[in-house]
């Protein structure tokens, strides 16, 4: 009727205005009691004009009777036909997939406008088995419900299972330091390698996979692994972000050496793998707990975050800590601090003129310095004498010291010491321990024995200046050297040979040296050798030098 209604009420509606025209003309009339009840007997055409005003009415009603069936629409049950006993199962596929599809676009969708909620911290991640292999002659590990074969497609028996990191070497030195049966860790690596282990789930405290081997139904494997408690993850993020570096390893998928032992132990040790396995095998750990380790370490090496997985928090929850620390460290440190005021005297109280109490007199030094205590000989250890001796020239410099001033050793070089030292020794180094001494300190000069017994002789004769004259030519000035010829010839010594400062006998065995002190040193030789060794002792005069060198001159 609503139909009717509508497509008939173009006529109608033009005849009631008309009618409606005619009757404002006429000015007379009861037309609401004409439309509302007309008769048959009036005009055809006011007939007409209250027929279309009542289609118009209904079909009015009807629109806001529609209107509010679509907003509120009333639930109506209707009864179910009648079917047959064994109805065609497509047919109510279909219907149930109509009445799904009716019921999903009468349900509101959500605002487009409005937020997002955020999805909780996913404590799960599972790696497919193609993703955990790396190496490019690696085949899809396919299951057995899939080939239709007994065991999965094999990869190249020549793909390393080893860990390439740090990180996962230290998970795999944990597993094979607490595994039992090394013939079972080298089935788990060939597992590992030709593609037996199924997707990898790691949650906190877990690894879990399916693990092919000899049997068609694949075992069921997993890792336990201890998590970390509230006290320790705080240590481990305090100690992420006292660094800067920590952090910033870790968005680099690296862990650094610092951070994985800072107080907490992140790697597993010996010990903290727990692996189970549905298989028969009473190893500890089967071959396939061991290929699921070999293939763990692969996980470690791409994302160093699935070991902190296993320890019980995931990645975002870890960034959002380090985030929230890292901030809050940041502000404590460019907080604005109170310099604290350090302890001392104004600089007007201590330039102030003031006067000072005198220096205590020195105490007056020893007559002689002390003699040092006995050292006794142990077997393979230094020289008693020899450490006596050092003690000894230790007290007597100290000593020297406290009464001068001036250490008189003290502008001396390595050799001139070494010397010294030596020359201060009795004898001249001919016995056992003489010659272990001379050895020593001539190796430590740079020198031969034979360099240091020569150089103890010229000490011995005149110190300082007797090794200078050794060591040392120079040019003497004119006067006092050329004077020294005429006296040798007037005491009936040959014609001596001069050469810068030394005067040297014609027969090659006798020779004079100048030295800056002005005093001659006589030396001696083997004839023919020119090997001079000092000799007597220094004197101004040329023949008094020479005298004691020729007694029967």
């Amino acid at each position: 009727m609503v139909r009717a209604g509508r497509r008939g009420s173009g006529e109608p509606a033009a005849a009631a205005k008309s009618a409606a025209a005619e009757h404002a003309a006429g000015g007379g009339g009861d037309a609401r009691k004409e439309t509302a009840q007309p008769r048959t007997d009036e005009d055809p055409t006011r007939a007409a004009s209250a027929a279309a005003r009542a289609a118009l009415a209904r079909a009015g009603a009807e629109r806001r009777k529609a209107a509010r069936g679509s907003s509120h629409p009333r639930r109506t049950r209707r009864k179910a036909p009648r079917q047959s006993a064994a109805p065609n199962s497509a047919e109510a596929q279909g219907r149930s997939t109509t009445t799904s599809a009716s019921a999903a676009a009468q349900q509101p969708g959500p605002a487009t406008g409005a937020a997002r909620p955020t999805p909780p911290e996913d404590l799960r991640r599972t790696f497919p088995a193609a993703a955990l292999d790396t190496s490019p002659n690696a085949t899809p590990n396919t299951s057995p419900a899939q080939s239709g074969k007994s065991r999965p497609a094999r990869r190249d028996a020549n793909t390393d299972s080893a860990a390439a990191s740090w990180w996962g070497s230290a998970w795999i030195t944990a597993l094979e330091e607490s595994a039992l049966d090394p013939a079972r860790l080298a089935r788990g690596r060939d597992y590992a390698g030709q593609g037996h282990v199924d997707a990898i789930t790691v949650t906190p405290g877990l690894v879990l996979a399916y693990v092919h081997g000899s049997r068609p139904r694949p075992y069921r494997t997993k890792i336990a692994l201890p998590t970390f408690t509230d006290e320790e993850w705080d240590r481990f993020l305090d100690a992420a972000v006292a660094r800067p570096g920590h952090i910033a390893a870790l968005l680099d998928r690296q862990m650094p050496h610092s951070l994985a032992d800072c107080g907490v132990s992140l790697l597993p040790g010996p010990g903290d793998l727990h692996p189970e396995c549905s298989c028969p095998d009473s190893g500890r750990p089967c071959k396939h707990a061991a290929a699921l380790c070999y293939r763990t370490a692969r996980l470690l090496d791409e994302d160093p975050f699935v070991l902190l997985l296993m320890r019980g928090r995931g990645e975002r929850r870890l960034l959002g800590e380090l985030s929230r620390r890292n901030a809050t460290l940041a502000a404590r440190t460019d907080k604005p601090r109170t310099p604290a005021r350090l302890p001392g005297v104004r600089a007007s109280e201590a330039l102030a003129p003031r006067s000072l109490p005198p220096l205590p007199r020195p105490l007056s030094p020893l007559p002689h310095p002390e003699q040092p205590p006995a050292y006794p000989a142990a077997p393979g250890g230094p020289d008693p004498l020899a450490l006596d001796q050092l003690a000894t020239d230790a007290a007597t410099r100290a000593h020297t010291l406290l009464a001068t001033g001036q250490d008189p050793v003290a502008g001396l070089t390595l050799w001139q010491d070494a010397v010294r030292l030596a020359a201060a020794r009795p004898g001249s180094g001919l016995t056992a321990t003489g010659r272990g001494l001379y050895e020593s300190l001539a190796a430590a000069a740079d020198r031969t024995p034979g360099d240091l017994a020569r150089a103890v002789a010229a000490w011995r004769q005149g110190g300082l200046e007797g090794l200078a004259v050794l060591e040392e030519p120079w040019d003497p000035p004119a006067g006092r050297f050329d004077q020294a010829r005429p006296a040798l010839r007037a005491a009936e010594f040959p014609l001596f040979t001069p050469w810068r400062n030394r005067l040297t006998h014609p027969a090659g065995t006798l020779q004079l040296r100048l030295g800056h002190d002005s005093l001659w040193y006589a030396y001696e030789s083997e004839p023919g050798h020119d090997d001079w060794w000092p000799r007597g002792t220094p004197d101004h005069d040329p023949v008094g030098a020479l005298t004691a060198l020729t007694p029967g001159r």
